[in-house]
């Protein structure tokens, strides 16, 4: 089976100051946000990537080039729309104190598979289109690189925690109860019956475990032993 490793980009002044850029276009990294997309690139240069995919918007752009100057090897890189942000619409460049206050922001927290944004998209309609090019790129490296091929998909938060919430089996409306903080790395294996979350919301820590073999199809009753 292949992994993917889920990348949020680094911090962007929009994030600081709690406004929600959605699809703005020229929403760059902070410096906070360079160094923290910059210190996830150093904890990925310890597995051999055969892609790196990104959204389009910058903020995915500028932390996946720093990921791709790192790598040994000459990973392809990917630019799929379909991992891009959620259309937040009429909210879009809202502050979240303001949006707060609309009555849709309690069926964004609590019923999000019900939460139409005006003038956007659903967050389900996010979750399909993202899941299902998430698990098609990671079939097509599978196919063209051995069931070992390890890639990264740089994204964004609510993105990142629909995919989660569908390896996980959860419903969308448990979506909220994931993390997934700026630069964070989070680790998805797809297998033939089911996938398997390896990691969530990772900011430190050894990834050169992912150079092993893939893991057994089958969930390792009792645990396993874990990679070598």
């Amino acid at each position: 089976m292949g992994t993917v490793i889920l990348v949020r980009h680094g911090r962007t002044q929009a994030n600081v100051d709690g406004i929600l850029a959605g699809r703005t276009a020229g929403v760059d990294l902070d410096d906070r946000g360079r160094e923290q997309a910059a210190a996830t690139a150093e904890r990925l240069t310890s597995v051999p990537l055969v892609a790196v995919v990104s959204s389009p918007l910058d903020r995915c752009r500028q932390t996946s080039a720093l990921i791709l100057d790192r790598q040994q090897g000459s990973p392809e890189f990917v630019v799929e729309d379909d991992i891009t942000e959620c259309d937040y619409g009429d909210w879009q460049g809202g502050t979240l104190k303001q949006l707060s206050t609309e009555k849709l922001w309690k069926v964004v927290q609590s019923n999000p598979s019900a939460a139409v944004f005006p003038g956007g998209e659903s967050l389900a309609t996010m979750q399909s289109r993202a899941v299902a090019a998430i698990r098609r790129l990671d079939a097509e490296f599978e196919e063209k690189y051995g069931p070992g091929a390890v890639w990264a998909a740089v994204s964004h938060g609510d993105i990142i925690k629909s995919v989660l919430a569908d390896a996980y089996g959860m419903h969308l409306d448990l979506f909220q109860r994931i993390s997934v903080g700026p630069a964070s790395v989070s680790i998805v294996r797809y297998g033939a019956d089911s996938p398997s979350v390896h990691a969530t919301n990772t900011e430190s820590g050894d990834l050169s475990w992912l150079r092993t073999a893939p893991a057994p199809a089958d969930a390792p009753v009792g645990g396993g032993a874990g990679p070598a």
